[in-house]
């Protein structure tokens, strides 16, 4: 007699990655061992430093909040809802939970046995190919320079590897040892010195045990042993060894089977042998196609336009399996953010050279809107500008025709690389955004102290702008001019707020989406105008007035504003996520319609009821928003 709950299960997580090629009858077994877990608001699935459970969780119903805490503050990471698996990494590594995972409105999860899943599916293909992109999916906020270098690391295999036939003796890297004689100290120097998070002890030439930061914290920091007793009292042994003639995927279901991050590789694949070097999951995750890491090294080594027009559609590929695996869309939004930017940064580097002209002075080329913000996901228009320092006036004219003339050449070699030219030509090429630093200074100041409409349009726009090359100080002294200007000018956010409400709730009459009326995107919904631009504008104008700097990231914007007006947290939080949320469905709809739009036309016909649902959650938010917009700054509508 078949389980009804267990036919429910099934058919729900068969839609998902890693179990949507997977056969039926097996994904019913699971399923019959699988807990439904009904969470209230706020109650929590799993804790940060806790040990993990059992099993990993995907969410069924309703939204839960991914964060981490550090002291007294709370970093957002995630925001899972239908599909989404969480609670899995741990379970792999064998660690405890890095990150708290709380129900943000009332939901049900799937409880999914690791072990259970382990033994039906350790062999699969795609799961395999699905976990090790789990595991490498491990940073989920923006990228400090520590950040990338671990992330972005210099790999050296840059080619394409088949992952069920190319042998790890072609992937393995040297492994960092010591001594079997060595003290603890010793060892930590050099797994220091080299930047390295475990050591392999040798003794003639065979590996005899491996120390990790693990050993070091929880038998050196707690006082079990010191650190001037021998290597032999912490070490790990027998290594989990391996021979150099089995494939990556073989080293992997090793990796996975042990719950280790490397392997050893020796010569007959023993501990009593000779050791070669090392395998671990970041050189297996490296060697894969559409890898961030290479992408990265590409780039920065790229002579020609072609060349960047080449990797830019590669990182469109990336967007396209991160998107598709349900990878972290923070994650995401944050990888594609960096890599965009390193494209045009690259793009102004051959340009220069092209031009084979040097600047006359100081300049600094710099991106706006969604690009500014680092939320362009799918290419769409360019909008720049070009800031140069102040100059004598009889110069004034001649060193500006030189810095279009280099702008052009950037425009058009962006609009090679992918990127549309603008058609209300919000370019650097545009005498009107080419400018010296005292003019751009004017140029703000009128906007802000003379609000009319055009005005407060032009505002928005080059408000959220962000460095892209050249002299970075010279973008950090338009910040500050922005600021002092807006610093309690209550005029100006008067107009501000009425153009920030200028887009009412997309939905009408009936909760029916407000569509297009006619023109060529004739009863279709504009996700961009009607949704996604009133979160957006609401966050400018809420972080000018408490004149925070340095953060032009929507979603961040409302973390910060969180922590700023406890007040209204959960206003801000809820808009945090919904934006996350939409721009998600705008990235999807693009790759869809790759070279028609960049996704923000949404043809309703195409939706599933679930996703209209999540849309109609997704719009409360900016409701709320607005009501706080309309009290705070009492526009004149």
């Amino acid at each position: 007699m078949k389980n009804t709950i267990a036919e429910r299960i099934a058919d729900f997580i068969k839609m998902y990655p890693p179990f949507d090629n997977l056969p039926y009858n097996e994904l019913y077994k699971l399923a019959e061992e699988t807990r439904v877990i009904y969470l209230d608001k706020d109650e929590t699935l799993y804790t940060q430093g806790k040990p993990p459970k059992e099993h990993f969780f995907i969410v069924n119903q309703g939204a839960i909040r991914i964060y981490r805490q550090e002291g007294e503050k709370t970093i957002e990471v995630e925001m899972c809802d239908e599909g989404d698996v969480l609670g899995l990494r741990p379970l792999i590594v064998n660690e405890n939970y890095t990150l708290n995972a709380k129900a943000y409105e009332e939901s049900i999860v799937y409880a999914i046995p690791i072990q259970n899943f382990n033994k039906q599916f350790e062999n699969n293909s795609e799961v395999s190919k699905y976990l090790i992109t789990r595991f490498a999916s491990n940073s989920a906020t923006r990228f400090s320079q520590e950040d990338n270098e671990r992330i972005f690391a210099d790999y050296k295999r840059t080619t394409n590897t088949d992952y069920f036939s190319s042998k790890i003796s072609n992937l393995m890297t040297t492994a960092v040892c010591c001594n079997h004689k060595s003290t603890v100290q010793e060892a930590a120097s050099i797994m220091s010195e080299n930047k390295i998070s475990s050591i392999f002890v040798l003794k003639k030439d065979k590996p005899a045990g491996v120390i990790t930061n693990k050993d070091l914290l929880h038998k050196i920091a707690t006082g079990k042993f010191t650190i001037d007793q021998n290597v032999k009292k912490i070490m790990s042994s027998p290594v989990i060894s391996a021979s150099p003639d089995i494939s990556i995927a073989e080293a992997q279901i090793i990796m996975l089977k042990n719950k280790i991050g490397n392997v050893c590789v020796t010569k007959d694949g023993t501990p009593e042998s000779k050791l070669l070097g090392m395998l671990t999951q970041q050189d297996i995750v490296a060697s894969l196609s559409n890898n961030p890491a290479i992408l990265l090294k590409q780039i920065s080594r790229a002579r020609t336009i072609p060349r960047l027009r080449d990797l830019r559609q590669q990182l469109n590929d990336l967007l396209t399996r991160f998107i598709n695996q349900h990878i972290s869309f923070t994650h995401t939004l944050t990888v594609v953010a960096e890599l965009n930017e390193t494209i045009n940064q690259k793009a102004v580097e051959i340009s220069i050279k092209e031009l084979n002209k040097i600047p006359p002075v100081r300049f600094a080329f710099f991106a706006l809107g969604s690009q500014g913000r680092k939320e362009q996901l799918v290419p769409t228009d360019q909008d720049n500008g070009i800031i140069f320092e102040d100059v004598p006036d009889d110069k004034l004219e001649s060193i500006r025709a030189f810095f279009i003339e280099l702008a052009t050449v950037i425009n058009k070699n962006l609009h090679s690389i992918g990127y549309e030219y603008c058609p209300a030509e919000m370019m650097a090429s545009n005498p009107k955004w080419c400018l010296s630093k005292k003019e751009w200074e004017v140029q703000f100041k009128d906007w802000i102290f003379n609000p009319t409409e055009k005005n407060i349009l032009l505002s928005a726009i080059f408000f959220d702008f962000n460095f892209v090359y050249g002299d970075k100080e010279l973008v950090n002294d338009m910040t500050a001019i922005v600021h002092e200007s807006t610093d309690d000018n209550n005029r100006f956010f008067m107009f501000m707020a009425k153009d920030a409400l200028k887009s009412p709730s997309p939905l009408g009459f009936f909760r029916q989406f407000l569509v297009d009326q006619d023109g060529a995107h004739k009863d279709q919904f504009n996700i961009k105008q009607r949704a996604l631009m009133p979160l957006i504008d609401a966050a400018r104008i809420l972080t000018l007035q408490h004149n925070l700097q340095g953060i032009n990231n929507t979603a961040e914007r409302y973390y910060k504003l969180r922590e700023l007006e406890p007040q209204n947290a959960e206003i801000y939080e809820a808009c945090a996520y919904a934006f996350k949320a939409l721009l998600k469905f705008k990235t999807k709809n693009g790759l869809a319609t790759l070279g028609e739009d960049d996704g923000k036309f949404i043809k309703l016909e195409n939706l599933t009821k679930s996703d209209k649902v999540k849309l109609r959650r997704c719009f409360k938010p900016i409701k709320s928003i607005q009501e706080v917009i309309t009290i705070r700054f009492q526009p004149t509508l």
